[in-house]
């Protein structure tokens, strides 16, 4: 078993608080729009990261991260990228990978909108942890977290910030 803390959108925006929930996971995932390196060192110097980079991401943290993540946690296929949209509305760029060959967990960023859903169509579920940065449209920020127990996807918990 695995526990998964999942953000996204941090615009080099890091604290104690989120610290606090890494140290607690096994994992930690990052879609996108990290902004500084500072915040990936400070989760690495902690535990093991998986990222991919954002639209806001610079040519440095471009060459550490990739635009698509895809890997296996346990017995599930996860894809993780930063733009990506959302079942019925993806992204045209990741629409045909998408269809090709479905993870079972796909997920993105960038919106800054936090939303769980099944894709009936695809047999996947769609993860967006919102945003947890403070810059952006969000009036709450947000964070996920859960575990990959073979491949079993549970206990799922959104953490919320309400200080913008």
């Amino acid at each position: 078993m695995k526990k998964i803390l999942l953000l996204s959108d941090t615009h080099s925006y890091m604290d104690s608080d989120i610290l606090k929930y890494a140290a607690q996971a096994d994992e930690v995932w990052h879609a996108g729009d990290i902004g500084d390196l500072s915040v990936t060192d400070a989760i690495k110097n902690l535990k093991p990261l998986r990222a991919v980079h954002g639209n806001i991401d610079d040519t440095k943290t471009r060459s550490e991260f990739p635009k698509h993540n895809r890997f296996m946690c346990e017995d599930v296929d996860v894809l993780i990228t930063h733009i990506g949209g959302y079942p019925g509305k993806y992204n045209p760029r990741i629409r045909e990978m998408l269809h090709n060959k479905p993870p079972q967990l796909f997920i993105c960023g960038h919106s800054h909108i936090l939303k769980v859903m099944p894709d009936k169509k695809l047999n996947l579920l769609h993860m967006n942890p919102g945003a947890v940065g403070k810059h952006g449209i969000q009036q709450v920020r947000t964070m996920l977290r859960f575990t990959i127990n073979g491949k079993k996807i549970d206990n799922l918990e959104v953490i919320e910030f309400k200080d913008r």
